[in-house]
C-alpha cells in the first residue's frame, strides 16, 4: 500500500468519527492499525475513536504507541498525552495518570486542558493542595470575568502558597 492509500483511508476514518459515525471509523481505524503499527498517527487517531466509544481499556494501548516516539504534530502530542492521561485516570490508574499529565504539562506548559487534567489526577492521589494550586494559576491565567482579573495577582501569588500563614 502506499502512503497515498494509507493517507486517503485514515482522512476517510476520521471523517467518519466526526460525522458520528465512530464505529466504522474504529473498523477502519484497526485495520490501518495493523497494517502500520509503527505508525504514531494511526495509533493517536485510534486511540482517539475509541476514547469516543467508551472503550477506554482498548484505547490504551494505542496512546501508549502514539506518545512512545517522536513524530506526532505538536497539537497531536499535546492531545494525545491529554487522552492518555484522562483514560488513566477514568480507569483509575492514578499515578500512571499523574506521571502522563505531568509530562505533558512539561511539554506544554501552555495547555491548559492538560494542567486541568493533571489536577483532577493529583486530586485522586490525595495531592489535594497542589491540584488546588494548578486550578488557581489557571483561572488567574485565563479567566475573563472582572472580579478574577481584578485579583489575579493575588490568585496567582497564593495558588501556590495555599498552606502558608502569615504572623499576626
Amino acid at each position: 500500500m502506499t502512503g497515498t492509500d494509507r493517507d486517503a483511508r485514515l482522512a476517510a476514518a476520521v471523517a467518519l468519527r466526526e460525522a458520528g459515525q465512530p464505529e466504522r471509523a474504529r473498523d477502519e481505524l484497526r485495520a490501518l492499525a495493523e497494517e502500520f503499527p509503527t505508525d504514531l498517527t494511526v495509533a493517536y487517531q485510534t486511540a482517539w475513536v475509541h476514547d469516543v466509544l467508551g472503550l477506554e481499556a482498548e484505547a490504551v494501548p494505542y496512546y501508549e504507541r502514539a506518545v512512545a516516539g517522536p513524530g506526532l504534530t505538536a497539537e497531536e502530542r499535546s492531545s494525545a498525552l491529554l487522552g492518555l492521561g484522562s483514560t488513566y485516570r477514568t480507569l483509575g490508574r492514578y499515578p500512571e495518570a499523574v506521571a502522563t499529565l505531568r509530562r505533558g504539562v512539561a511539554e506544554f506548559p501552555a495547555h491548559g486542558g492538560l494542567r486541568a487534567f493533571l489536577a483532577m489526577a493529583l486530586h485522586n492521589t490525595g495531592q489535594h493542595a497542589e491540584a488546588a494550586g494548578l486550578l488557581l494559576e489557571l483561572l488567574a491565567a485565563t479567566s475573563a470575568d472582572p472580579t478574577v482579573a481584578e485579583y489575579r495577582r493575588a490568585i496567582a501569588y497564593y495558588a501556590p502558597r495555599l498552606d502558608q500563614t502569615w504572623p499576626a
